[in-house]
Order: structure tokens, then C-alpha cells, then sequence
């Protein structure tokens, strides 16, 4: 029976981990299907298609090499990867290793699909790219922000004219302001970040992860 090794990805913190789930049981019903033996599940969790940074895909890497499996089982190709080199680079160690790729989209993945779908793969990314930038320009233009939630604001949830919540809405959190005020003050009057830091901690001031809720171990509650 050949062993089957499955790999799930999502790229986005608005998806959730059923997502990579969904994944994991539409492939385990291919295999079961075709007679495999699903010995490992890789995940990769909000992490991008375009980076090669992935502690489940380094994983499953490692583990086709050491004869691990025989196939790797995957949604579609673009969740493997969607940058261009790295779908190639993928397929070579894995072909190297003796493993095949089968995805539920494309089926039995050849170097036809690598040089196609990267191309695609890689053209989207430049597309979202582009998209994404179009439409924080369009934020900023409304007087909106577009990134996260910075320190010394609040988030300002109201409705629009269409009863939508209205993104990019901020409000200055008056504590908050005072320790920017004070750090910028420090800063100019020739203190340096480490000194200002240390005056912050002395006077129990909570950092910005703290206020937004992240429990971070003592030795990391430094500023430095």
C-alpha cells in the first residue's frame, strides 16, 4: 500500500483552522479512495503560499527524504506554493526523494503543471499585491487607516450609512498619548531608548503587546 503523507495550508488570519481541516478530510477521502495509507498530516497555519518560511512544508521535506512516504497529497498545487522558484525547487527534492505529488485539483503533478502553475501562481501573488495597495491607497484617501491597531489609539467601531462596520477608524487613547508624549520627550532631551525603556518598566507601565492583550513571558516584558 502506497504511504501517503497529506499537506494543508491557509494564508489568511481572517480564515480559520477548519479551513486546514477541510483540507485535511477532503484528502483523506482521496486516499482512502485510491488505497493509500495516510501515515502524516503537515500543516501550515496564516501562513503565505509565497513564503519558504514554513515549519510543516520544512518538515515534510525532511521527512521525504528520509523515505517517509511515497506521495504527497495536497488540496491544489497553489496551497504546496504559489511562488514561482519555490514550487520548483519543492518538486525537484521531492521527485529527488522519490515521492510524487497528487493534489485533488490537478491530479498527478508533473513539471508541465510546475512551470504553469507557478507562472499563475506567481501572477496572482503580483495581482493581490497590487490589489491590496489599491485599496489601502483608497483607505488612506478617506481619511481611514489601513494597518493594524497602534499603540496610544483605540479602534472606533461605528456603522456607515449602510449600516456596515467601518474599518480603519481610530481614536487617541489619552493614557496612551501621555507615555508617547513622554517617550518623545525623553528621546529629544537625549535619553537613550534603553534608558527610557528601563524608566517605563520602573514605573510599571505595561508595553504595547501587554495592552493589546498578549501574555508574554518576563525575561520578553523587557524593553530593550
Amino acid at each position: 500500500m502506497p504511504r501517503c503523507a497529506i499537506y494543508a495550508r491557509f494564508s489568511s488570519d481572517r480564515q480559520s483552522q477548519t479551513s486546514a481541516d477541510d483540507q485535511v478530510a477532503d484528502c483523506r477521502a482521496r486516499a482512502e479512495r485510491e488505497g493509500w495509507e495516510v501515515v502524516q498530516v503537515y500543516a501550515d497555519l496564516a501562513i503565505s503560499g509565497a513564503s519558504n518560511k514554513r515549519p510543516g512544508m520544512t518538515s515534510m521535506l525532511a521527512d521525504a527524504a528520509a523515505g517517509s512516504f511515497d506521495i504527497v497529497l495536497a488540496e491544489a498545487l497553489d496551497r504546496i506554493a504559489r511562488n514561482q522558484a519555490d514550487i520548483a525547487t519543492i518538486y525537484q527534492r521531492l521527485v529527488f526523494a522519490d515521492v510524487r505529488i497528487e493534489t485533488l485539483s490537478e491530479g498527478h503533478v508533473n513539471e508541465l503543471h510546475i512551470g504553469l502553475k507557478g507562472t499563475m501562481g506567481a501572477l496572482f501573488l503580483k495581482d493581490l499585491g497590487e490589489k491590496i495597495r489599491r485599496g489601502q491607497r483608497g483607505t488612506v484617501s478617506r481619511g481611514r487607516i489601513p494597518g493594524g491597531l497602534c499603540y496610544g489609539y483605540d479602534v472606533v467601531r461605528e456603522l456607515n450609512e449602510k449600516g456596515e462596520l467601518e474599518a480603519g477608524r481610530r481614536r487617541i487613547n489619552p493614557d496612551q498619548a501621555a507615555v508617547v508624549v513622554r517617550i518623545i520627550t525623553e528621546y529629544v532631551a537625549g535619553r537613550s531608548p534603553k534608558l527610557i525603556a528601563h524608566g517605563l518598566n520602573l514605573d510599571g507601565i505595561p508595553s504595547a503587546r501587554a495592552v493589546n492583550g498578549v501574555r508574554m513571558p518576563s525575561s520578553a516584558t523587557r524593553r530593550e
